[in-house]
Order: structure tokens, then C-alpha cells, then sequence
């Protein structure tokens, strides 16, 4: 039996333990550990890497998005009480954020072949109070974002991006742009840093400036403070550990992309439900690779016993989360009947992926998941 655990960092250290040591030695060094020469390096690349003018570093993932929309609010784009659409089947620091801002999630089905909104929902789902849409990029695959663009605008509405799960990932328009992008830098992302870290990228500078200014208390000089902010600031350690890795994020995604176009190929299992791969290859970059069942947990079972371990992301929507309970009829949160959100969350199972699985423990996983009846 061999053993294939649902994620590694050994292909990361190996490839780049010394240089990673190296930029903590250096950090340690300089005796700057907050918003120093690191952090400024690594938002202009990162920036440049996305294509976008400016990129504001900030604590983690949730107050990357929970920034953008408060930064909006404070342009006057946005205000309290206003509608952003979301998609129901998402990690729930989306909808957090939402409701940290003072905003009302409206959550819209899924596609249930994707798992990324249903854009042909958007029009049923919108009323008088929406103002923006934010987008999520589930898995490392891009939403439809010219029809959500093109939506958005028809509509007056904005539009936001949680891109937590998709560093990378290219549209074949280029040009085509929302307000904002949030990303998370957790460890196991495509991109990760060795603790807690976010970004808030964008070509608005003017909103760039607001987060900066939200996640440093709200100030615009050191101690003058324009708004009621936090503390968010992406430290000088984590901002050189993503520096570093930063050159190799599009050949670790490329192997993700072979992985999972190994997967869609050989995994032929009746009882077993793939998403497909995008016609644009380079718009999904494979964070997680969900497989659907509906005996899901005797699939995880049996893969266990085979030494494959396995996720569920997520087995509660956040809908049903207990932390929302009576959102509903407070006006905190809007959604009508549920049921593909709430069948991806019954069968949902992400397998092994990564740029550190060999082949061996690829064709172990396609000849386990086969193997179950």
C-alpha cells in the first residue's frame, strides 16, 4: 500500500529550502520586520506578476477581501446595507467579509458542473438594492468573468473577485477587468507563505491607498488616522518567502494542470462525478481537485484504508452554518432554495494534488478511485 497525502511541501523545500532560508537570514538581518523593503518588493511584483498597478499587502486572505469592500465604502461606491451578490458554495470568510463590511450577502447557485456561480442566475437574483457582484474563483478555476463583467456593467453594479484559491489563473482577455482581486497567501495555496498572509490587487489607486490606510489603523501618515481601521499588514518574513517562490507559482501550477488533465483522463468510475477542464487550460490552476459521489464518505473511507488521504471543501454551505442562523429574517443575508450548493457540499472530495505527487502516486490515486464500487 503506498501512502499519498492530500498535500506536500516537500517539492517547495527541496527545490527552494536554501533560498527560503536565505530571505528569513536576510529579514533577521535587516531588523525591519513590518512594511519594510520586502513588502514593497513583493506587492510590485506581484502586482506586475497579475497585471494590475498596484498590490496592497495585507494580514490574511479574509481581510484582503473584508478591506476592498470597506475601502469601497469609504470611496462612497458602497454603502451599508447594500447587496453583494456571492456564490453559495463558497469557504465562508467570503460571506464574512461581506457582513464584516456591513454589507447583505445575496448567495446564487452554483453551476453544478463548474462549481463557480451560475452567471444566468445573476438577473433573477439582483433587486434594488444590489450594488456589486463578488466572484468566486472555487478550486483555481475562473468564473465566467465576461459574462460577469459584461452583466456588471449593463447593470451598474461592481465588481469584486475572491481569488484565494486561483493564483495564476489567466483569462484569455487580458483587458478584461473587475475593481478588485483578493487573495490569500495561506501555506497550502498556490502561492503560500510559511503563516498567514493577503493581498488586495487592482488597477484603482485611489482604492489601493484606502485598504493601505484601513489595514495600518487607518492611518494616512503615522499617527493621523482618516478611518476607523485595523491592524492587517503582511510582515517582512512572509512577504520574502513569497518573493522568493513568486518565479516558480506558473511551472507549479503547469504541473497542477498535467495532474489534473491525468485525472480527467483515466479516472472512469460510474459512481464518480469530475468538473471538467476549461477550454482556456491556463483559467484554472487546479488548487483542489474535486471529485462528486453520492456516497462520498464511504469513498473517503475506502480511499483512507488505500493510505490516499482526502478533503471535503466544504461539508457545511455557509447558508447552513450555525453562525448565520437567523440571518435570514434579520435581512442579514438573502438566498432562496439552495439545492445545488447543497448537493456539492453532500458529495464533494478533493483528492491529492500538487506539484510535489510523483507519477506513481498519481496513477495510485486514478487506480484507487477506480477501484471503488
Amino acid at each position: 500500500m503506498m501512502n499519498v497525502p492530500f498535500y506536500s511541501l516537500d517539492y517547495v523545500n527541496r527545490t527552494l529550502g536554501d533560498a527560503l532560508r536565505e530571505s528569513f537570514s536576510d529579514v533577521l538581518d535587516s531588523k525591519w520586520f513590518i512594511r519594510g523593503s520586502r513588502c514593497a518588493a513583493f506587492e510590485e511584483a506581484f502586482a506586475s506578476y497579475c497585471g494590475k498597478k498596484a498590490c496592497v499587502g495585507v494580514g490574511n486572505g479574509l481581510d484582503a477581501l473584508t478591506l476592498m469592500l470597506k475601502a469601497s465604502i469609504q470611496l462612497g461606491r458602497l454603502q451599508q446595507g447594500d447587496e453583494v451578490i456571492v456564490p453559495a458554495n463558497t469557504f465562508v470568510a467570503t460571506v464574512l467579509a461581506v457582513r464584516a463590511a456591513g454589507l447583505v450577502p445575496v448567495l446564487v447557485e452554483p453551476n453544478r458542473d463548474t462549481c463557480v456561480l451560475d452567471t444566468s442566475r445573476l438577473a433573477e437574483s439582483c433587486s434594488e438594492k444590489t450594488r456589486a457582484i463578488l466572484v468566486v474563483h472555487l478550486y483555481g478555476r475562473l468564473a465566467d468573468m465576461p459574462a460577469v463583467c459584461e452583466f456588471a456593467k449593463a447593470h451598474g453594479l461592481l465588481v469584486f473577485e475572491d481569488a484565494a484559491q486561483a493564483h495564476g489563473a489567466r483569462l484569455d482577455q487580458p483587458k478584461l477587468s473587475s475593481n478588485a482581486a483578493a487573495y490569500s497567501f495561506y501555506p497550502t495555496k498556490n502561492l503560500g507563505a510559511m503563516g498567514d498572509g493577503g493581498a488586495v490587487v487592482t488597477d484603482d489607486l485611489e482604492l489601493a491607498q484606502v485598504v493601505k490606510s484601513l489595514g495600518n489603523y487607518g492611518s494616512v501618515e503615522k499617527y493621523v488616522n482618516k478611518y476607523v481601521g485595523v491592524n492587517s499588514r503582511l510582515d517582512e518574513v512572509q512577504a520574502a518567502i513569497l518573493l522568493a517562490k513568486l518565479p516558480y507559482l506558473d511551472s507549479w501550477n503547469a504541473l497542477r494542470q498535467e495532474i489534473a488533465a491525468r485525472y480527467c483522463a483515466k479516472i472512469k468510475n460510474s459512481l464518480i462525478r469530475l468538473t471538467p477542464i476549461p477550454e482556456n487550460s491556463k483559467s484554472h490552476v487546479w488548487h483542489v481537485f474535486p471529485v462528486f459521489c453520492e456516497r462520498r464518505d464511504e469513498l473517503q473511507k475506502f480511499l483512507k484504508d488505500r493510505g490516499v488521504e482526502t478533503l471535503i471543501h466544504y461539508p457545511i454551505p455557509p447558508h447552513l452554518q450555525e453562525a448565520f442562523d437567523g440571518a435570514l429574517s434579520r435581512g442579514e443575508l438573502r438566498y432562496g432554495p439552495l439545492p445545488i450548493a447543497e448537493e456539492l457540499a453532500r458529495t464533494e472530495l478533493s483528492i491529492p494534488m500538487g506539484p510535489a505527487m510523483t507519477d506513481e502516486q498519481v496513477t495510485y490515486v486514478i487506480e484507487s478511485i477506480n477501484a471503488f464500487a
